[in-house]
């Protein structure tokens, strides 16, 4: 059951640096906020609440930042017009790309998505035409080196995860979504501790990128949907070498 992951790769999360830890903040509340406002303010009755407060903590965000966070979301501090949004689209040479967003502005968040598209080589889709291929899961990240893939395994595949993967830095947990909290709690009874847990787009298959330029212009369009204020996540399919990857990087 347990296999590599191309996930690292083709799953560019948010960078946690000093130039955008603000951005990563107001990120981070924004989800809080929209996790309370589904959920209700009590974490104990809301898995996805408690999961973004966790989330915030880890990043040191500050606790009067989440506590305004929760009480903008319940409406205690005038209610909260955020709205999720999911954007589909391509990047050049048919990466496939689906935008988590969470805005204010429907109208003006959809203009300026299709427009960082439209700028970096690549197209804005119809809702549905990307999504087919990725799958909607939780998914679970466990530092290499934190507990043996045996113990992961048995406390993960007992509380009904579907599948554990590998990559070099991490163990990936792939459960259903209405499991993820259930195999989380799991794996924390059994003293194994996740870096993150979270419902994630994982991709069926991969698109190759070989190409140095198109490489470069894929990334570039990820890049700009990363950076974009409203953008929570950015999932896609592509597949680029290590090679590739390390020559790009530097």
């Amino acid at each position: 059951m347990a296999g590599h992951s191309h996930w690292a790769k083709v799953k560019r999360a948010k960078g946690a640096s000093d130039a955008k830890r603000g951005k990563l903040f107001s990120r981070l509340a924004r989800e809080i906020a929209m996790a309370a406002k589904l959920g209700g303010g009590d974490s104990s009755f809301n898995p996805r609440l408690r999961q973004a407060i966790l989330t915030a903590k880890s990043e040191s965000v500050p606790n009067d930042t989440i506590e305004r966070a929760v009480k903008k979301g319940t409406g205690e501090l005038g209610g909260i017009a955020i709205e999720e949004m999911l954007y589909e689209g391509y990047g050049t040479g048919g990466v496939a790309m689906i935008v988590e967003a969470a805005t204010d502005n429907k109208n003006r968040a959809a203009a300026e998505i299709r427009s960082l598209f439209s700028k970096n080589n690549g197209s804005l889709a119809a809702p549905g035409s990307v999504a087919w291929m990725f799958q909607y899961r939780g998914l679970i990240l466990i530092p290499q080196g934190s507990a043996s893939e045996e113990a992961i395994m048995e406390a993960a595949l007992d509380a009904g995860a579907e599948d554990i993967r590998t990559s070099e830095s991490h163990f990936e947990v792939i459960t259903p979504t209405d499991k993820l909290y259930a195999v989380d709690d799991a794996l924390k009874k059994g003293g194994i501790a996740s870096e993150s847990s979270k419902f994630s787009y994982l991709p069926n298959n991969l698109t190759p990128v070989t190409d140095e330029s198109a490489a470069r212009q894929v990334l570039a369009l990820l890049d700009a949907l990363e950076d974009h204020e409203d953008v929570q996540n950015v999932y896609s399919n592509l597949d680029i070498s290590e090679e590739l990857a390390a020559k790009l990087a530097g």
